[in-house]
């Protein structure tokens, strides 16, 4: 199914906005499975061991449209996820802090009826994806993260690195009331689309693309839960149950890190990405994409896809 639009005046819902076709007409099953108390919406490829794609903001499974294809070509079931709140799974009213979250995606593994996944997390996927390989390690066979640091590493950039915290200038915007979710969805979620074009290095996505992202934000209850967890993130630090997660990410680990990151992201600095290694007592390895943004992925689909795919069919990656 594709999509009409952003401007079409077709109200957006899950099956309109969600449900797409890959492109060159690539058959993708989906469907919904249930976890930890919510129904999550999967788009899903091929046959072999399990990856598992976990979106970041502003976004939903259809940024990992080009790796899905690739993934199923090289021999992997290759599964994107909607997020809890996006897409088309569940907009619950609660559950949005990380250690939730990161139990929605091990629940998916479950759902899925495999005994582990290569997990693939890009911005908030790859905090969870972090995350989730500290929480549940027996189900995470290995481990690649784009565009964000280590959940320890982000927190302390954070809070003492200026040019992070002005690069960081949206998730600090995010923590006031009801005015972000409006200028979200305004004039068809046109803030989605700049944000992404601002984030972006020089390859710039097609307009038809942004459209797809515009009408997954206009669906209704999503630019509240999107954002949801960012406010976690930022009014946590100083609780009991922010200090007690960050406590919790003290434990190494424990599976092959693959850290991939745009040397032009203006939105997570290289400085504040590099040395998430120090977290990890298993083979790591970390790549600097030249010339790309915050989203690698999209912006060099055939590069990105490439180191994947090559350091997943490495028996044993090393340091």
């Amino acid at each position: 199914m594709t999509a009409p639009s952003a401007d079409s005046g077709t109200p957006p819902t899950a099956a309109t906005a969600v449900r797409l076709d890959l492109p060159g007409g690539r058959a993708v099953t989906h469907r919904d499975v249930a976890a930890n108390g919510a129904r999550f919406h999967v788009a899903e490829v091929g046959d072999g061991p399990l990856v598992l794609l976990l979106h970041g903001f502003p976004q939903f499974w259809w940024t990992w449209r080009h790796q899905l294809t690739a993934l199923a070509d090289a021999g992997y079931r290759a599964v994107a996820m909607d997020l809890r709140g996006v897409g088309g799974s569940d907009r619950t009213p609660r559950g949005y802090d990380p250690a939730n979250l990161a139990l929605d995606i091990t629940g998916v593994i479950r759902s899925l009826g495999e005994p582990d996944a290569a997990l693939v997390g890009h911005d908030l996927g790859g905090y969870l994806a972090w995350t989730a390989a500290v929480m549940r390690p027996k189900l995470v066979r290995r481990l690649v993260v784009s565009s964000m640091p280590h959940p320890r590493r982000w927190r302390s950039a954070m809070m003492a690195d200026f040019g992070q915290t002005r690069a960081s200038s949206h998730i600090w915007g995010f923590q006031r009331p009801f005015i972000p979710e409006r200028q979200l969805v305004a004039d068809d979620g046109a803030l989605v689309a700049e944000l992404i074009r601002d984030w972006s290095g020089p390859l710039l996505p097609e307009d038809a693309d942004l459209d797809v992202y515009r009408r997954a934000m206009c669906i209704p209850s999503t630019a509240h839960c999107s954002i949801e967890p960012y406010r976690w993130m930022m009014r946590s630090m100083a609780r009991p149950d922010g200090l007690q997660f960050y406590r919790r990410m003290k434990r190494p680990v424990r599976v092959p890190t693959l850290h991939l990151h745009g040397s032009l992201d203006p939105v997570m600095r290289t400085r504040s990405a590099a040395g998430s290694g120090e977290y990890v007592e298993a083979p790591y390895r970390w790549r600097l994409f030249d010339g790309l943004g915050h989203f690698p992925h999209e912006e060099d689909p055939d590069g990105f896809t490439a180191e994947l795919v090559n350091w997943l069919k490495d028996p044993e990656p090393d340091r």
